[in-house]
């Protein structure tokens, strides 16, 4: 059966579930912009007062104001570039220009006019989403009749050929999008901004008030916003940081409201969501429950614990890894809550249920396809923990992983750029060179050998099943020959040099031997590994390419019988998700009213971190003076708000909309009865966490006063 074939009764069943009202679960869905025309009736009735056809090009107004931005969401707020995102989602930023004689992560930044905007780290990127469309026909059309690799390299090599076509233009940075598995294939063109400065920044104790304590906590009142505006070329096009270079100018920027919000107001976000799992199958949400969520939450805790102990009496390591440990510590709290939730709402046998009630439904024609990729996903499940470990060895390591990048850099630099693995083509270099940049200020020797410890600790004591040669001939088969291996590595070792780092890459790009180097040595063998296991799970995942349209199509059937329509898992593409302000209530006999006010700031406060609120902040709330940002209601300052949008990781910095598309939030969380909404769904439970642009506003007037740009947003000021 083609993969073709299988599509077009998949998108009839697709048509048949949007046909029906999702009046039952009016709040779920992480919708394609293409989609909303075929929802505007439940839309309407939640609220919407715009066009959804209005909505369904992510080129115009207003959803083409809305970019990606590093690991998260924002939006323009101004025709001159000025870029609206969370404090966390720019943290790397803020960190990057703190030094500990100028510490501008505890004491904030606010600058003194354009010239005074701060470079970002020289990896950080803006994309401004130009160009969508689908291309599934053209990509699958090599792979059919294919199996296993072979199909995996006909869609990646197909894949890699429509990026380049798309790229030849210039000026884009182009992308296939993978809808429903496999089902469909979408070509992205973004612009690539790559001259991002920071312009402000709440202090620490405004941004991330609370800290790991308040992490995905309701009540919140955190400030966890940041502007930064972008620039380009005299040209108009983008352009590495140059003096000379001038703000963007947006298609589109979103106008910050006035009015204020009440509960059951409608509400709707735009943003890009990371990854999502809701359409996986049974055995996979057993094995996220009963083996990899309790491996992430026992890695990423003895990670916290490694950088911890190195920092505990050194402000510098502090300062050099505030941003590594709080994405560890906001992974671990993630991966626990989101164990928490599914143990919470029953998800694997509610899906396990739902699975076989489908299954049993099947067109016969599906069903051998759907065994197999069962059998398949059962493969890849045994060597779970190593691939963990070992992927953490490069993501939280800088010196090694500079050495695996500049080796699989050279590798890869030898053969045809189109043969090249995605993330090291040319049109990837000067990412590669950015990462290589960050490097010393984010690096030192003793965390990062307590960090290889800690997992390669964990690694020596998986089964022989499990092990890779050459990790064991680097590292050793014991807590003493590691030890010895990184002591030895790292007391040697010229990496930590930019200029070495930088050398190495200006012959890794050319395809050319490599500068003799401990740590380049033992990275050879290693990358020979990882390109081996690469091997194994690309033919894992070829299947998987090949096979899942069947588990979609089974599905797309059963969601029609039952009058839902059918959403794309998350993959870090433009979604909308809408719902409307509404209040939470975890357990019985308990309510959360769906917005805070600064007295919960001073109710927390304790003049000690993480509930350090700054005097300033203090002698402002004490004065009461809140003017024209006060809610008429409550009489005075809001902080944060409830709704019941739909949002996953990604969804940091998205823009929050009322009924007439003004911004009146920005997202920054979710509450922790719902972190495990990247699998399921609990509309019981589902809330997302937003900052009130009210208090935004406010800060900007009266606190850490910024006049000028909020002129520079059409917002008045004292």
């Amino acid at each position: 059966m083609s993969a073709k074939s299988l599509r077009r009764p998949a998108i009839a069943a697709l048509a048949a579930g949007l046909a029906l009202s999702a009046t039952t679960h009016a709040d779920e869905g992480m919708w394609m912009p293409t989609q909303l025309p075929d929802i505007a009736k439940p839309m309407r009735e939640a609220g919407f007062r715009g066009r959804a056809e209005a909505l369904a090009d992510v080129t115009a107004p207003p959803l083409s104001a809305v970019v990606k931005v590093g690991g998260g969401t924002g939006a323009f707020v101004s025709p001159d570039g000025l870029l609206l995102t969370n404090h966390h989602v720019a943290y790397g930023v803020i960190q990057y220009n703190s030094s500990a004689e100028r510490n501008i992560i505890d004491g904030g930044f606010i600058a003194d006019g354009r010239g005074d905007e701060r470079p970002s780290n020289p990896d950080f990127r803006v994309l401004v989403t130009v160009g969508f469309d689908k291309v599934t026909d053209e990509l699958l059309a090599d792979a059919r009749g294919k199996t296993g690799r072979a199909y995996f390299d006909a869609v990646d090599a197909a894949s890699k050929r429509i990026v380049a076509e798309c790229e030849q233009a210039g000026d884009v940075r182009c992308s296939v999008a993978n809808m429903y598995y496999g089902t469909d294939f979408y070509r992205i063109r973004q612009l690539e901004l790559r001259d991002v400065r920071l312009v402000y920044a709440p202090p620490r104790a405004i941004g991330n008030y609370g800290d790991e304590i308040d992490n995905f906590m309701w009540p919140r009142h955190t400030g966890d916003f940041t502007l930064l505006r972008a620039y380009v070329g005299r040209d108009g096009k983008p352009a590495d940081y140059s003096a000379d270079n001038v703000p963007y100018a947006p298609p589109a920027h979103l106008q910050v409201a006035r009015s204020g919000l009440h509960a059951g107001d409608y509400a709707m976000l735009a943003g890009y969501p990371g990854t999502t799992f809701r359409h996986r199958t049974a055995a996979e949400f057993d094995a996220q429950v009963n083996r990899v969520l309790p491996q992430r939450i026992a890695v990423f805790q003895a990670l916290i614990d490694a950088v911890e102990a190195a920092g505990a009496d050194d402000a510098d390591i502090r300062t050099r890894y505030a941003s590594q440990l709080q994405s560890l510590k906001n992974n671990r709290k993630r991966a626990a809550g989101e164990l928490e939730g599914l143990l919470r709402s029953d998800a694997k046998a509610q899906r396990a249920a739902d699975e076989t009630a489908m299954l049993a439904a099947t067109d016969r024609r599906y069903q051998a396809d759907i065994k197999a990729l069962l059998a398949n996903l059962s493969q890849g499940a045994a060597v779970g923990e190593r691939d963990l470990l070992l992927e953490q060895m490069a993501n939280q390591s800088q010196l090694l992983r500079s050495a695996l990048l500049l080796e699989r850099l050279r590798i890869e630099s030898a053969k045809p750029d189109a043969q090249r693995e995605s993330g090291y083509q040319q049109r990837d270099q000067a990412m590669i060179e950015g990462v290589l940049k960050q490097v010393q200020r984010r690096y030192a020797a003793e965390v990062e050998k307590a960090l290889l410890t800690t997992l390669l600790t964990r690694y020596q004591q998986l089964p022989d099943a499990q092990r890779v040669a050459e990790f064991d001939a680097a590292f050793g088969r014991t807590p003493a020959q590691l030890a010895q291996a990184l002591d030895t590595l790292y007391a040697s070792t010229r990496l930590g040099d930019e200029a070495q780092r930088l050398s190495r890459f200006a012959a890794a790009r050319e395809g050319k031997a490599l500068a003799p180097d401990p740590l380049i040595a033992v990275a050879a063998p290693l990358v020979a590994a990882q390109l081996r296991i690469e091997n194994e799970s690309k033919t894992r995942e070829g299947e998987q390419l090949r096979l899942r349209p069947a588990y979609m199509q089974a599905l797309f059937a059963w969601r029609a019988k039952q009058g839902r329509a059918v959403y794309p898992d998350a993959n870090r593409t433009l979604r909308i998700s809408y719902g409307k302000v509404e209040a939470l209530h975890p357990r019985d006999g308990v309510t959360y009213s769906p917005v805070t006010t600064v007295a919960g700031i001073v109710e927390k406060n304790t003049n000690a971190y993480p509930f350090d609120a700054p005097k300033p902040l203090l002698a402002a709330i004490a004065k009461g003076d809140f003017g024209s940002t006060a809610d008429p209601a409550l009489k005075t300052q809001t902080v944060n708000f409830l709704t019941n949008l739909d949002t996953t990781g990604g969804n940091s910095g998205s823009p929050v909309l009322n009924a007439k598309g003004e911004l009146i939030g920005l997202n920054f969380d979710s509450n922790w009865e719902s972190v495990s909404a990247s699998w399921w769904f609990d509309p019981r439970y589902k809330r997302a966490i937003h900052v009130d642009m009210r208090y935004m506003r406010w800060l900007m007037d009266k606190v850490y006063p910024a006049p000028a740009l909020l002129e520079e947003m059409g917002l008045p000021h004292d």
